[in-house]
């Protein structure tokens, strides 16, 4: 029996791999390279320059690798690249790149994407991370693993949120959230270390003891930015014979000094 059912539409140049499955209506453009033991829901729109990996779940309703929402774009050939193993629920939009940045879009491997979500032009996910229903963030932005974005959530463009990072639901982000950092509010403010989410994946007491420490460093101890990157350089050196720790005290710290846009406070 066909996987492809006889109402979607696939355009004769698309590359799917034999065991990809579409569901009724889908649309397929010729651009459209699908990996192996991918299914597309009903209704899913894919076009543009898109490669899609292997074993994505992309359900019902979702416009995959549509031209961006940036006044800018002439109709470059701007790509999205989907990695692996992704769920892509309903009703999902995620736009290919512009010329303006590299000219793709990407989404890693494993993330979990619910709902309504919206992943504009240029944005850059990694893998493991979630996104709740309704959560949008705008173009040019970068979500590292395993960050966690709230429903309702708004992100805008250039915006960087680091690896295990929490954002919670129906907050609007407009600077950088460090790694590790919870962070909430309608102009999002930062809560603390996600001690819980670090325990789930492994993180050992000494290395969250050593990144609230951090933390308390940034946002509590009264100290200029200047100040707070110093004395954080100091807190990775201080903890070399602990490589684990020092290695996550170094991408906080990093994090922070290349940052443009400033980060929350």
């Amino acid at each position: 029996m066909s996987l492809i059912h006889a109402t979607a539409i696939v355009d004769s140049k698309a590359q799917l791999a034999e065991n990809v499955e579409l569901g009724p209506y889908c649309v397929i453009g010729p651009n459209v390279t699908i990996g192996a033991g991918s299914k597309i829901g009903s209704h899913t729109v894919i076009e543009g320059h898109t490669t899609i990996g292997k074993d994505n779940h992309i359900a019902s309703f979702a416009a995959v690798g549509g031209p961006p929402q940036d006044m800018k774009y002439r109709g470059e050939p701007t790509q999205l690249l989907i990695g692996d193993r992704n769920t892509i629920r309903e009703f999902t939009t995620i736009h290919t790149g512009t010329a303006q940045d590299a000219g793709i879009t990407r989404i890693g491997n494993d993330n979990w994407i619910m709902a309504y979500v919206h992943i504009a032009h240029d944005c850059q996910v990694g893998d493991h991370t979630i996104f709740s229903s309704n959560a949008q963030i705008a173009g040019h932005v970068q979500v590292k693993d395993w960050a966690i974005m709230g429903g309702m959530s708004g992100v805008h463009q250039f915006v960087r949120i680091g690896q295990h990072v929490m954002l919670g639901g129906a907050s609007v982000l407009v600077q950088d959230i460090p790694p590790f950092v919870i962070a909430a509010g309608d102009k999002a403010t930062p809560h603390g270390i996600n001690v819980e989410g670090l325990k789930r994946r492994g993180f050992s007491s000494e290395t969250i003891s050593a990144l609230r420490q951090a933390y308390k460093t940034l946002y509590k101890d009264g100290l200029s930015f200047e100040e707070a990157k110093s004395e954080l350089q100091k807190m990775v050196s201080n903890h070399a014979a602990d490589p684990a720790t020092a290695e996550k005290l170094a991408e906080f710290h990093d994090f922070i000094a290349a940052s443009t846009r400033g980060i929350i406070r």
